[in-house]
This record gives C-alpha cells, sequence and structure tokens, in this order.
C-alpha cells in the first residue's frame, strides 16, 4: 500500500513537530496506506491527529495529545479539527432559514424546482425555492398548498421573477405570497426594485414586546451586478413605500420601519449559472459583493449584516470549497438539481442534461425579456432552440412588423419553427393573455413589433414548456436553462453511481458536494503542515 509521502525537503522544511507536545496512543491506530488516510480525513465528526512515527507520516484520529518529548515517542506534527457539515457556511443563515446546512437550491421556472425538489431538499434540512416563474397563479397555489403541507414549519422558499414586460404577475406573485403567509423570496432577474417586492417586504415588518424591529417577510436577492445588488443592501426608498401607504397596502408604522432595514436578509451573488445571467466569474464577482456589503454596512450599522451567498458554477466542491473560503455565507446550486429525479424536467432533458460538458451552453434570447435583448444560458447540446431563438430575435430587430417579413421567410417559419400559422399562434395567444393579463393584448392592438414579439414568444414561451412536459417530436426545441456547472459535475460523477440521472437525488447531491468540501478542506489543511499527498487522495469521489 502507498503512503503519505513526506519528501525529505518537506520533512525539514515542512512538517515539523509541535515543540513540547507528543502524541499518545496505540501505533497501529496510525493510518499510513492511502485507504486508511482516505478514511481519517472522510471521518469529520472527529480530530484528525497528523503524527510521525519511526520516520513516517500518518494521520489518526485515536489517541490524544500530551506534554513530553519526541525521543522515542510520536511526533504531533498538527490537528485537523472536526470539521462536521454543520459548520461551513454562516451559522446565522442557518439560524435565519431553519436549516441544517448553508446550502440552497436556486429556483428554476416552470416547475423544474419542483414541489417534489423543494420538500426532498426541506427535510434533509435544506433551503429550496419553487420556480414559480411562468407558472399561472393557480399552479402556484397549488404548489403552495402541498409544500406548507409537507414542510408546515419550512424551509422552503418561492421564486418571485422580476417581469418588466408582464408588470401584473410580479404583482399577483406577491398578493399569493402574501396571502398564503409564504415568509421567503427568492428575488430573481431583477433590474432595479420594483413597487410589488417593496410591498412584501414592508409588509412584513413589525415590533416585538421589547420595541424591536421583526422582520416576517425575508428576501433573498439573486444579482450579478453591484448596481442591482446596492439598492437590495439599503432599505427601501420613501419613494416606493409612499404609494404603497396610500394606497393602504402598508401601514405608515410599516413604512417607517422599512426604513431601518435591508430591503434583503441575503444576496446571492450569481455567477456564471444557467439561465438569466451576465456570466460573471465567481472570483471576481463574490468578493466584490462582499466588500460593497461591508461598506454598506458601515453606513448603516444594521443589526443584522446582510449575508452574501454564491451561486452559478457551483457543480463540484472543489467549486463549494473556493466560495466557503472566500466569504460565502451559503452555495446555491441550480442546474445540477435540474439533472435530478425530483426535477419538473422531462426524463429526455434529464438524460441530456446528465451528458453534458462544460462547453455544452450558449447564450439565446430570453422569453420574458425578449424586447429588452436579455439572453439566458442554455443548454445547446441536443437542441435547436438557441440557433431558432436567436433567429426570431434577428427578425425582430429586423423588421417593424410580422408583415414586413418577406413571404418565403415568414413560410419557414411556419414550416420548420412554429409548424403551424403565425395566424393561429396569434387566436393562441390572445386566449392566453386575456386570462393572464390582457393588457399585453391591449398595447399590442395598434403596435405592430409589440405584436411581433408575443407572436416570437410563443414559441419561447412554449419551448421551456415543452421540456417540462417531455412533448413528443419536439425535442429539438427544447429550452433546457445550463450553466457549464453541468458539465463539471458529470465529470466529477463520471464512473460513480451518480453518473446516471436515474441515481441523481437533490439531497443526496448536496451531501456529497458538502461532504466532498469539507474532505477537501482537510487536504489543504494537511498541505498547510508541508505533507504531500498521493494524487488519488488530493480528491473526493461520491459514495
Amino acid at each position: 500500500m502507498r503512503e503519505i509521502n513526506a519528501t525529505a525537503a518537506a520533512l525539514s522544511a515542512g512538517p515539523t513537530a509541535i515543540p513540547g507536545q507528543i502524541w499518545e496512543g496505540p501505533i497501529d491506530r496510525i493510518a499510513f496506506d492511502t485507504a486508511g488516510v482516505r478514511m481519517q480525513l472522510a471521518d469529520l465528526e472527529y480530530p484528525c491527529f497528523i503524527v510521525r512515527a519511526e520516520g513516517r507520516v500518518g494521520l489518526t484520529a485515536a489517541g490524544r495529545p500530551a506534554y513530553g518529548h519526541a525521543s522515542g515517542g510520536v511526533e504531533l506534527l498538527g490537528v485537523l479539527p472536526p470539521l462536521p457539515l454543520e459548520r461551513l457556511g454562516d451559522p446565522a443563515f442557518r439560524a435565519a432559514h431553519g436549516v441544517r446546512y448553508a446550502y440552497a437550491a436556486g429556483a428554476m421556472a416552470n416547475g423544474i424546482s419542483s414541489v417534489e425538489l423543494v420538500t426532498a431538499l426541506g427535510q434533509a434540512g435544506m433551503l429550496a425555492s419553487f420556480g414559480a416563474a411562468g407558472l399561472v397563479p393557480a399552479r402556484v397555489e397549488d404548489a403552495i398548498r402541498r409544500i406548507q403541507a409537507a414542510l408546515p414549519a419550512g424551509p422552503y422558499a418561492f421564486n418571485l421573477i422580476h417581469s418588466p414586460s408582464e408588470e401584473a404577475l410580479e404583482r399577483r406573485a406577491v398578493e399569493l405570497y402574501l396571502r398564503h403567509a409564504v415568509r421567503t423570496v427568492e428575488a430573481s432577474a431583477f433590474l432595479r426594485l420594483t413597487p410589488h417586492i417593496v410591498h412584501y417586504r414592508a409588509a412584513g415588518l413589525g415590533l416585538d414586546p421589547a420595541g424591536a424591529i421583526t422582520v416576517g417577510n425575508r428576501v433573498i436577492a439573486k444579482i450579478s451586478r453591484r448596481e442591482v445588488a446596492e439598492p437590495f443592501m439599503r432599505p427601501a426608498p420613501d419613494a416606493l413605500l409612499a404609494p404603497l401607504v396610500e394606497a393602504g397596502m402598508i401601514t405608515p408604522l410599516q413604512a417607517r420601519l422599512a426604513a431601518h432595514v435591508p430591503m434583503a436578509d441575503d444576496i446571492t451573488a450569481e455567477a456564471d449559472s444557467g439561465g438569466h445571467t451576465d456570466n460573471r466569474p465567481l472570483v471576481c464577482l463574490l468578493p466584490s459583493i462582499l466588500a460593497l456589503r461591508d461598506e454598506i454596512q458601515a453606513q448603516q450599522g444594521y443589526p443584522q449584516v446582510v449575508r452574501i451567498g454564491a451561486g452559478g458554477g457551483i457543480g463540484t466542491p472543489a467549486a463549494a470549497l473556493a466560495a466557503f473560503m472566500m466569504g460565502a455565507a451559503y452555495v446555491v446550486t441550480g442546474s445540477v438539481n435540474q439533472a435530478c429525479v425530483e426535477s419538473g424536467a422531462s426524463p429526455h432533458a434529464r438524460r441530456l442534461l446528465a451528458e453534458a460538458g462544460m462547453a455544452d451552453v450558449t447564450m439565446a434570447p430570453a422569453a420574458d425579456m425578449f424586447e429588452l435583448g436579455v439572453k439566458v444560458q442554455l443548454l445547446r447540446r441536443g437542441s435547436f432552440f438557441p440557433m431558432r431563438a436567436q433567429k426570431l430575435y434577428d427578425l425582430y430587430q429586423k423588421y417593424a412588423s410580422l408583415e414586413e417579413i418577406p413571404p418565403a421567410e415568414r413560410e419557414q417559419l411556419e414550416r420548420q419553427i412554429f409548424r403551424t400559422s403565425i395566424q393561429a399562434i396569434w387566436q393562441e395567444t390572445e386566449a392566453f393573455f386575456a386570462e393572464r393579463d390582457p393588457d399585453q393584448i391591449r398595447r399590442a392592438a395598434d403596435n405592430p413589433k409589440r405584436k411581433m414579439a408575443l407572436v416570437f414568444r410563443w414559441y419561447l414561451g412554449l419551448s421551456s414548456r415543452w421540456t417540462t412536459s417531455g412533448e413528443p417530436g419536439r425535442e429539438m426545441d427544447y429550452q433546457i436553462w445550463c450553466g457549464p456547472a453541468m458539465g463539471a459535475f458529470n465529470d466529477w460523477v463520471r464512473g460513480s453511481y451518480l453518473e446516471v440521472p436515474e441515481s441523481r437525488r437533490a439531497a443526496d447531491v448536496a451531501h456529497q458536494l458538502l461532504t466532498g468540501a469539507a474532505y477537501l478542506y482537510r487536504v489543504q489543511q494537511l498541505r498547510t503542515y508541508g505533507v504531500s499527498l498521493p494524487a488519488d487522495l488530493g480528491s473526493y469521489r461520491p459514495g
């Protein structure tokens, strides 16, 4: 069996004994071989002693440190403290959300972050956000009832997505959450504060018997830019609070209390993620947002500091550990959960995700912010959707109306992409928005370009629903939100039981990621003592 390799140079310059201390215990409990050392490192609940006996460096959880000289005894080179998974991240995050681990699963629209996924993670002591975006209120209301029945004391969250093109959707979501006492929302894709997110936050404010402010409605804001993060780190502006008071939506007291609390309890620095993303590198984004938080905290002096988490690109233990070591209060996963059996994605989509590499992603126009030119990150492999969506946006940019599109081009759209006539699409669109948001049709009545956008959004919107329903014959049009973390995860689990999507369960995936992060942390600690390891001990494999 191979042993931990401490070279002559390392022995002289690195692993020196702790002055005045030795290790006492049974020599046969010291691990020198690869398998034994791995077991000692992976036993996270107990301290791990780094010792040198008879010129060999080994690890053990047995015995104890003692005072004495190494002559004739076992040298104590260092101690790795216990590192249970509960110690990763910020304990304030765990306490605030009633979770066991500083781990969250971000929302994925159209119910991809499903009731089953939220429930499974909640029961395992982790926070997950239901993917309410894109769903009709009745679907969301049903999800609220089911999740609250399964997790009456939590933890769970619901997504509140910014909808600049359909303002009524955002307003109705807030009304629904307030009516059903949903106490945590994950605010995503916000470009600025809106009256609706301010309404949700302020409506939960009150005073306890001692006169301290109580925050009944928690906000986790998912951002990728400093200019968007800053308003969530500051109190709600009077310009948005005053109209809410006048409309009787919040009380004057709640408006006054809002001046003393930040808009968000937690802010997720979202790096190179699936879906809405600015493709920012986490190593640049997270330190910047942490520094901004510290600047604002120095000005505001909040009793509870805004916590900063990290999401986007978290698909391996190394990535999770990197986020924690940079100061993340918690980590957020997304793409890797979509490939789990509890997700709302169809089996075909989950198989494609399980086969994806890190480079199998691309950017394409977003359905909800089509007119603004906003893009989302998608799986490119196995789908024509990214290319077809870009074609629609190019046509939207080039022409002022559907009628201006050359007949041959329109015929190709109807035959290859839409598979139905533009006239039939418009009839469906009118019927759809008659129930969802009638103002959309009124705004398009005398605006041909707006009408063209709604027709094109018909395809973009349905393509994501086909992904969840598994629409037969539309596999090449599936819109599968995905970031490079999915490919990194697939590389990590290749050859293990998690390689096949049917074996991927969200809580197990989370536990493996956190366990791997803690294991790798111990490996890095070991290296700081000057001990070098065989290559296969420097990585963590699932199971």
